[in-house]
């Protein structure tokens, strides 16, 4: 004799398909979620790590000699900074009104300039480009001469220290401590 079978045995296997099927989709649904959570995670951190290499990286440079300048100044004094910047080789163009210069010295309070027209007064710094043209930007092998005028009461005389730190919109601040000569003219190498 055979088993009584009914009409529902073969939808057993039929059944046990359509879970596997449905296990098969959840896990490539999660597999996809987890990859895709892994790739951004992994472009995140690049993105970070090329921002803080950016961040960290000096793109102004120095060029050439840092020069005192009496002005207008008390005799043996000096009151305008001049100095030429330019940037490091591979670094990206800079928008000179997002940078700033402190100034300071002994006994002189840290003085911050910003880019202006003319450094005809203690907030402001010039910016002229090789031609003598005013400028806002610096790109790739260009020379920028950066001028300021320390003002009356910050006036610097023989053997004086300055300090100057120029902070770019994004990189790193270059500073540089500067010596005024043992003897004051009207045009001063500073060492």
């Amino acid at each position: 004799m055979e088993p009584d079978r009914t009409k529902e045995d073969g939808f057993t296997g039929l059944e046990a398909a359509i879970v596997l099927i449905a296990f098969v989709v959840v896990a490539a649904v999660f597999a996809y979620v987890v990859l895709g959570a892994g790739f951004f995670a992994t472009q995140k951190s690049q993105e970070t790590v090329y921002k803080g290499v950016e961040q960290a990286s000096a793109n102004i440079q120095m060029l050439g000699q840092v020069y005192a300048i009496n002005s207008g100044a008390a005799a043996n004094k000096v009151n305008l900074i001049q100095f030429s910047i330019g940037l490091a080789p591979g670094s990206p163009a800079m928008d000179l009104e997002d940078m700033s210069i402190v100034y300071s010295a002994p006994n002189v309070n840290p003085v911050t300039y910003s880019l202006g027209t003319a450094a005809s007064d203690n907030q402001h710094f010039s910016a002229t480009n090789q031609s003598g043209d005013a400028t806002t930007s610096l790109t790739v092998n260009d020379q920028v001469r950066i001028e300021f005028y320390t003002g009356s009461a910050n006036e610097r005389g023989k053997g004086d220290k300055l300090t100057i730190e120029i902070r770019p919109g994004i990189g790193a601040a270059l500073p540089f401590t500067r010596t005024m000569p043992a003897a004051v003219q009207n045009v001063n190498t500073l060492h």
